[in-house]
């Protein structure tokens, strides 16, 4: 791989590149923003959070502070508030996408509410992490369902004929993937696998059109949550790890390879020799047990 612009050795050059992160204000999602500034891309950062209003859940970061560190970091940050559950504000962004980046080569679904309300112990329906599903209102689910699989949907919708037109892209779905182990929690497990699911079923749809979708599976992340949540220690990987690795998948030439597939940051980071920002490679996540998962 060449050096980027703002990047480094080893770095791949995304100069000329354009992509929109989807749930790009904090967490993994802006971690990928900025890797992608890293190597030189356009990235149109999207949230809930702004400077210009209330933001999500009352957490601080936002939408404008990632656009700027996109930039600084070498790459050129835009951004667009949008709420993806509300089609009409998706179609927004789409306009505006059409503005600014007549071409879209990269999209990253990285849409999630799940976590809205919880207050490092409880949701607001007063369940924790981890409560048997029947002790859980199924509103809950329904929640979680629109704020990530439905609002990842019709952002996918949106995007796909920018890509199809083209006959080439590149659309990520994160998620988060234990290799079939129970994740602790009936909800998060249900829409984890959902949103796996979702990348498989858009890449049997868009592979005719030159266009890739997959799943990126993440490990442990010190989200901004997270170490507010005192979990920093525990989470091993930072959100550029994940980044950076995605950054190199869009640089692959041969990317399809793995349409349709989960795959993981840890295992490309290998593929890929990415190092998170300590110099570090962090190994793949391994849950503490295999229960539910069939061995």
């Amino acid at each position: 791989m060449s050096e980027a612009a703002g990047g480094g050795p080893g770095r791949p050059n995304l100069a000329g590149r354009a992509g929109l992160v989807a749930g790009a204000s904090r967490g993994v999602g802006r971690g990928m923003a900025l890797a992608l500034g890293e190597a030189g891309a356009k990235i149109i950062v999207t949230g809930r959070s702004s400077e210009a209003g209330a933001g999500a859940d009352g957490r601080p970061e936002t939408i404008e502070e990632a656009a700027r560190e996109v930039t600084a970091r070498g790459g050129e940050g835009l951004l667009f508030r949008c709420d993806h559950t509300r089609q009409r504000e998706v179609d927004q962004l789409m306009a505006y996408v059409r503005r600014v980046a007549p071409k879209l080569d990269l999209a990253v679904l990285n849409v999630f509410g799940g976590n809205d309300g919880f207050d490092g112990e409880r949701y607001p329906d007063g369940s924790s992490y981890g409560t048997p599903f029947w002790r859980r209102p199924a509103a809950r689910l329904g929640h979680l369902l629109e704020t990530a699989l439905y609002a990842n949907l019709i952002t996918a919708q949106a995007v796909a004929p920018f890509m199809v037109a083209a006959g080439s892209g590149l659309i990520v779905v994160t998620t988060f993937d234990a290799g079939g182990a129970y994740l602790g929690d009936a909800f998060h497990d249900l829409v984890m696998a959902s949103t796996a699911r979702i990348a498989f079923v858009m890449a049997r749809d868009l592979a005719p059109h030159g266009v890739t979708a997959l799943a990126l599976s993440p490990g442990l992340v010190r989200t901004e949550r997270a170490v507010d949540a005192g979990l920093g220690e525990e989470a091993s990987e930072s959100p550029l790890y994940a980044g950076r690795v995605l950054a190199a998948l869009a640089a692959d030439k041969h990317v399809a390879r793995f349409a349709g597939k989960v795959v993981h940051a840890a295992d490309l980071a290998r593929l890929y020799g990415v190092k998170d920002v300590d110099g570090s490679q962090p190994a793949r996540y391994k849950p503490l047990s295999n229960w539910g998962c069939g061995r």
